[in-house]
């Protein structure tokens, strides 16, 4: 497979849900191996080019780093309630959660975080607004400083945009003076502008249109729960999803989805909106390579 061919093929049309439209994009672009693989072991998923299509980093989450996240899920319990609906899109709504299980202790629930979540990226999201924006920030403050850290590591070109974005919303906020985001910038510690927190819901086959096709996605898994697994089903992987497993990819492009689990289980997706980029005035960035120019 050649990723950037690859992602000329996927339209905001394919949402992911569409079996036959999948069927073709996989006859078009085959993954290069026969069969479905299974994943276990830290691994670099490269295409035919070099390009860095996935990492998958088992067991990299410390205990206290779990605990964090936990911890910080716990203080959005009230927005993770109100999230959940009856009807409406998949991504919230009430027959994709774990409800009414013992060992279900987080409240299910879906919600974003984010420094400029309308389209024009003029406005913080409604989890950040009022008196607890600064206790939320600073309890998300250490988790979203290590996968920071990971995407230097990973994708270097998509670090620098991801801060050069900061730093012009910061100017656009005091030059338009706009509410609430330079506080929310004073306490936000990741590059990344947007962090989704999905409590005890099955996720079905899909890809995240907000997302930017040539950046990683950063997506982290914690719980007390079992036999989980993540499949990219264009890619024919499935990855082993234990708790404290650290998994990144292009969600604009690759399509993924998370099997219903036995337990507790609350995952962090990290990723940067097109929209936001856009409204701050920086240009994309090119796909992460083992012999990039930005390659350490």
């Amino acid at each position: 497979m050649d990723i950037a061919r690859y992602s000329k093929l996927i339209s905001p049309k394919d949402t992911g849900h569409n079996e036959n439209r999948e069927v073709r994009l996989l006859e078009r672009c085959p993954p290069g191996h026969e069969g479905k693989r299974l994943v276990g072991e830290p691994a670099i998923i490269l295409d035919a080019s070099g390009a860095i299509i996935a990492w998958y980093l088992p067991d990299t989450l410390t205990d206290t780093t779990q605990k964090e996240i936990r911890q910080a899920t716990d203080l959005l319990t009230p927005s993770l309630e109100k999230s959940v609906r009856a009807d409406g899109n998949w991504r919230t709504n009430q027959r994709l959660f774990n409800w009414g299980l013992e060992d279900v202790g987080a409240t299910p629930g879906c919600i974003n975080l984010s420094l400029a979540w309308f389209q024009q990226g003029h406005k913080v999201s409604a989890s950040l607004k009022g008196p607890s924006c600064e206790n939320i920030l600073k309890a998300i403050a250490r988790p979203a400083a290590i996968v920071s850290a990971a995407l230097r590591v990973m994708h270097p070109e998509q670090y620098w945009a991801g801060l050069r974005t900061l730093s012009n919303l910061g100017n656009i906020a005091v030059s338009k003076d706009l509410p609430q985001m330079p506080e929310a910038l004073q306490y936000w510690a990741s590059v990344f502008n947007t962090l989704s927190i999905i409590s005890n819901r099955k996720t079905p086959h899909h890809r995240d249109h907000m997302s930017i096709a040539e950046c990683f996605d950063i997506l982290t898994t914690v719980g007390d729960y079992s036999n989980a697994w993540m499949t990219m089903p264009n890619l024919q992987l499935e990855f082993k999803y234990n708790s404290s497993c650290m998994i990144v990819f292009s969600g604009r492009i690759v399509r993924h989805e998370v099997y219903d689990v036995e337990g507790d289980r609350i995952a962090w997706a990290w990723y940067m909106r097109d929209a936001v980029h856009i409204y701050a005035g920086v240009p994309s960035c090119g796909w992460a390579s083992v012999d990039g120019p930005y390659s350490v």
